[in-house]
């Protein structure tokens, strides 16, 4: 196919975020993985500071999307995923692969999904939000008296699990929070369910079904780690097992959540959702994943391989999606 032809893919990385390095990998596999018989690729790097870089040199945005017929967003956390980068793009009418800006900020927010999903009748632990402005010693003790423990502590805006803590007596809260707050200006204090790690992604119009589910992955944390942290997801330090070893009810239980998630968060080409299995409570939603990483330790490409596919192929189909516009 001759230059003229090709068509011209963006693809953005990096950017203002406590995930940027993991954004930088995503790239990095995204830039890899395009075929160059059917693109241009052009690598939009944005660096932590928010400038924008086309060729190594500082472009303003609409210089650096002008040109472009599709943007493949690989950027992670604040900024790429919370509907900012979003927003950009739809005011320059450039198309884009990934949840449009409402529901990527919705789904950003762990405590707005949870009160969500929550309202359609999935079970999520218990929580509760605070912001960095309340958290007093008195409401602190308020809180720490109405969670069961052990909890968890999250930022509300970040993912790859940064600044998430293990709380398990009054004087751990403080640091956790203090942790959390390092990355979000809201986090979440949630009960702690024990049980079997899942996590399942799913993708728009693909293979014949409106929201195709990938199958559920099962995530077996180190024996040092009691939950799978930004250590464990990017430096080897937990056993993925995809697909995972789940009976075929709670296997079709997880996709089915998965696509509920999806469609009740008004979500765009693919997701991820966490959920967590209690032995006899059942599935727990944790949180939606509006851009899950693609890098060679990340669970969608996994994911992808367990049903036949590929992340070439995925990534024609995420950028059909977006330049039909759908």
């Amino acid at each position: 196919m001759s230059q003229l032809n090709k068509i011209r893919v963006g693809v953005m990385r990096g950017g203002p975020s406590s995930e940027y390095e993991v954004s930088l990998k995503t790239g990095e596999a995204v830039l890899n993985h395009l075929s160059r018989e059917k693109y241009e690729v052009i690598d939009i790097f944005i660096s932590e500071d928010g400038t924008w870089h086309i060729h190594g040199l500082p472009k303003n945005e609409h210089d650096a999307l002008h040109t472009l017929d599709v943007v493949v967003n690989a950027m992670h956390g604040e900024y790429g995923e919370d509907g900012k980068v979003q927003s950009v793009l739809d005011h320059m009418k450039v198309p884009y692969t990934g949840s449009q800006a409402f529901a990527s900020a919705l789904a950003m927010r762990k405590d707005l999904a949870k009160q969500s999903i929550k309202s359609i009748g999935i079970k999520t632990p218990y929580w509760k939000t605070i912001t960095r402005d309340e958290s007093g010693i008195d409401k602190l003790a308020e809180i720490f008296r109405l969670i069961p423990h052990p909890s968890i502590v999250k930022p509300a805006g970040a993912g790859s699990s940064v600044g998430v803590s293990i709380v398990k007596t009054f004087s751990d809260l403080s640091s956790a929070l203090e942790k959390a707050f390092s990355v979000s200006d809201v986090a979440i204090i949630e009960e702690y369910i024990s049980g079997r790690e899942a996590t399942c992604g799913v993708i728009d119009d693909f293979r014949g079904e409106k929201y195709y589910s990938l199958l559920p992955v099962e995530i077996v944390p180190a024996n040092d780690k009691t939950f799978f942290d930004y250590e464990a997801k990017y430096h080897g330090k937990s056993q993925e097992i995809c697909p995972g070893n789940f009976d075929q009810e709670i296997k079709v239980e997880l996709q089915r959540l998965a696509k509920l998630v999806h469609e009740h968060l008004g979500l765009r080409h693919y997701s991820r959702s966490d959920f967590i299995i209690h032995p006899t409570r059942g599935i727990y939603f944790l949180e939606a994943n509006t851009l899950p990483g693609l890098t060679s330790e990340s669970l969608l490409p996994k994911s992808l391989v367990a049903v036949g596919s590929s992340l070439p192929e995925f990534l024609d189909h995420i950028i059909t999606l977006a330049r039909n516009r759908v």
